[in-house]
């Protein structure tokens, strides 16, 4: 029992910092390891729950045909972390879930972290019995395996953690107090070791505990020309984490906690930091920095933007003012980084991204006033997405303004960006090199403006009718070398300088200049 506490109280700790809280104090409320062979104190609706031996004794759900939830608690208990051992058996589909609840009100009005039949993690309200998902990553794992779940309820903060790593992380207003759950819809689970600790917010800054970085070693070099310069919709430029703290991080968990904390705040990355699968939050006012050549991301990717909604006004709490800079990434099990939902003024630069699973660098769903500058990607196919389908017209138009300067595009087929919608959408000196199926597509009626970059070997280097609807693109001042085609353009476009000035490079110049310039260990 004691090494349950102190595991659960050490997991509390872990997802407060994640969600930018300053613990001050943890004491446990409740403990069930349901080794007296009893499930006393929990009321149960749905299903059908009984005490089994499974290595140990623990709280068996065995129906894969009803909603079933076991409540036990206080409705009066307010910011807590509930902690279980959860062990899936059989889901009666993908999208049915096992897992953790908190802050219930009923049995059908309560937070819950759970795991889906498709090897997701999900943050939900449930709410008349319907469940809203507020925020998925991925939860990979061996079918019938234990797993760990914590669920951390704070003030409006949410944070959810598998397996001791903090993987989500939300915001909410419903429902500020209530009772913890087990929870099993339409699949048949064990539950064991549940706890339930408090923790408080303590005194001083609500920033996790900072390691300072070396001297001189960690900072963002430079700043953003282009779109992510501009002085729009209450942000003046784009400053990241600047007046904030900094803090060094090298494990997964630390960096997890330092990009989800609340407040502007430098991250220093050191070493490669592999991810368990996923995206994982950026919050508003981060700088998130690679020291030296060798600092990088393996295994999962940023998301730089609230959950996926329908709705087609900008919120007021869209994430804004973010630095990526002088980072590799590598094996992400979706994107490397995402940017959607109507995020604006991110500044993504001197990054060397490669072999990924889906997008490398992808921007989308409403958000604008972005820069992408002096990237090396290759080693990929699906290199950049600027809007993510045709029919999403009602979050893009007029938005997805996006500059693209010095980029090294080094044999990545296509999507160079692939746009939509966006206008204007400013690609210049940028060095192309052997894109086998496009440069620049400029699709659904984005306007692009494709100037002074360097194409080599590229046979289609720009085209506003690549597939789906055509959009519009001018190009101008470009240079074609090997066995590079013509641009396909049409239409006329939005000058850019209408936003922002620039200096364009000799395009001529352009190969030996980013070629020498772009990705890591050269700001």
């Amino acid at each position: 029992m004691k090494r349950i506490a102190i595991a659960a109280a050490t997991t509390a700790a872990l997802l407060l910092g994640a969600a930018g809280l300053h613990p001050a104090f943890a004491a446990a409320l409740f403990t069930d390891t349901f080794d007296d062979g009893n499930a006393n104190g929990w009321s149960r609706s749905g299903g059908s729950w009984s005490v089994v031996a499974d290595g140990s004794p623990a709280y068996r759900q065995s129906s894969t045909g009803a909603n079933a939830r076991a409540l036990a608690g206080s409705t009066f208990w307010t910011d807590y972390t509930v902690q279980a051992r959860v062990r899936p058996i059989t889901f009666g589909a993908t999208n049915r879930t096992v897992g953790v609840a908190a802050r219930a009100r009923s049995t059908s009005e309560y937070y819950a972290l759970v795991l889906t039949g498709g090897g997701a993690a999900q943050l939900q309200r449930v709410s008349g019995g319907s469940a809203t998902v507020l925020g998925t990553a991925v939860a990979a794992g061996a079918p019938g395996a234990w797993r760990t779940l914590a669920l951390s309820v704070q003030g409006t903060t949410l944070a959810g953690a598998v397996d001791g790593v903090p993987i989500l992380r939300a915001t909410d207003t419903a429902l500020s107090a209530g009772r913890i759950g087990l929870v099993a819809s339409y699949a048949s689970a064990s539950f064991d070791d549940v706890t339930v600790d408090t923790a408080a917010p303590g005194p001083g800054p609500s920033d996790p505990p900072t390691t300072p970085p070396p001297p001189g070693q960690c900072r963002v070099t430079g700043a953003p020309t282009g779109f992510a310069a501009v002085n729009t919709l209450g942000q003046n430029g784009t400053t990241g984490g600047a007046g904030g703290p900094a803090v060094a991080v090298d494990t997964a968990a630390e960096l997890i906690a330092a990009i989800g904390a609340a407040g502007p705040l430098t991250v220093c990355v050191t070493g490669t930091i592999v991810l368990p699968a996923g995206m994982y939050d950026v919050t508003s006012d981060k700088s998130i920095v690679g020291v030296g050549a060798t600092a990088g991301i393996s295994g999962g990717g940023f998301n730089i933007g609230l959950p996926v909604s329908a709705v087609t006004t900008p919120p007021a709490n869209a994430v804004h003012n973010v630095i990526i800079q002088n980072l590799s990434f590598r094996d992400a099990s979706d994107d490397s980084i995402n940017v959607q939902m109507f995020s604006h003024h991110v500044w993504i630069d001197h990054n060397d991204l490669a072999e990924g699973y889906d997008g490398l660098i992808d921007i989308k769903r409403g958000s604008s006033y972005a820069t992408v500058s002096w990237n090396r990607t290759h080693d990929h196919t699906k290199n950049m997405l600027l809007g993510h389908d045709d029919g999403n017209a009602a979050q893009d138009t007029g938005r997805l303004k996006v500059t693209y300067h010095h980029n090294w595009f080094d044999r990545t087929p296509q999507r160079n960006p692939r746009v939509r919608f966006g206008e204007p959408v400013h690609i210049y000196n940028n060095y192309y090199v052997y894109n086998t199926d496009t440069g620049v597509a400029c699709q659904a009626n984005a306007g692009c403006v494709v100037e002074g970059n360097y194409f080599e070997d590229v046979e289609e280097p720009a085209t506003n009718s690549y597939a789906g609807p055509s959009g519009r693109c001018v190009a101008r001042n470009n240079v074609f070398v090997g066995e590079s085609g013509v641009p396909d353009c049409s239409g006329t476009v939005q000058e850019p300088s209408v936003y922002y000035s620039y200096t364009l490079d000799d395009p001529a110049a352009v190969k030996a200049i980013v070629t020498a310039g772009a990705g890591v260990g050269r700001v």
